[in-house]
């Protein structure tokens, strides 16, 4: 019976660290064949972000499923952490505000292939704009680089 408690116990005190791990776990969905992607999610990992990856060539079925219909938002690569959407070559500190601050938006997003971004040229992000967008279509900018 003392067995079966701790056990118990061990199993409630895991499954909270496990909850807390989460936030920093992203889903990406990328094409089997972008290089861009792979080296994004490379970057996401080297900043200390657990990532799993779906190799799919269903990116815009997936894209409508997650609300992001809006073409001007779009990118090559769709990533989802702790229920925000994130669409593109977003740096970590974009995705670590986020997850800071928690605004009431459906994600960000690095519209396109910005040249000087993570993933693409550069990992420190030059010459372009990070926007948020909510669900009512709201589009402003999330930071500007």
């Amino acid at each position: 019976m003392k067995t079966l408690i701790g056990f118990i116990l061990l199993s409630v005190s895991m499954a909270g660290t496990t909850l807390a791990a989460d936030q920093d776990e992203i889903v990406v969905y990328k094409s089997p064949t972008c290089g861009c992607c792979t080296g994004w999610v490379e970057y996401l990992e080297k900043n200390g972000f657990t990532v799993q990856t779906h190799n799919t060539d269903r990116l815009n079925e997936i894209k409508a499923r997650l609300g992001l219909t809006d073409r001007r938002l779009m990118s090559c690569h769709t990533a989802v952490v702790d229920g925000y959407v994130i669409e593109g070559h977003v740096p970590v500190d974009d995705i670590k505000r986020l997850l800071s601050e928690r605004p009431k938006i459906k994600g960000i997003t690095a519209p396109g292939m910005p040249q000087l971004s993570p993933g693409m040229n550069s990992e420190i992000p030059k010459d372009y704009d990070v926007l948020s967008f909510d669900a009512q279509g709201n589009i402003e900018v999330f930071s500007s680089y």
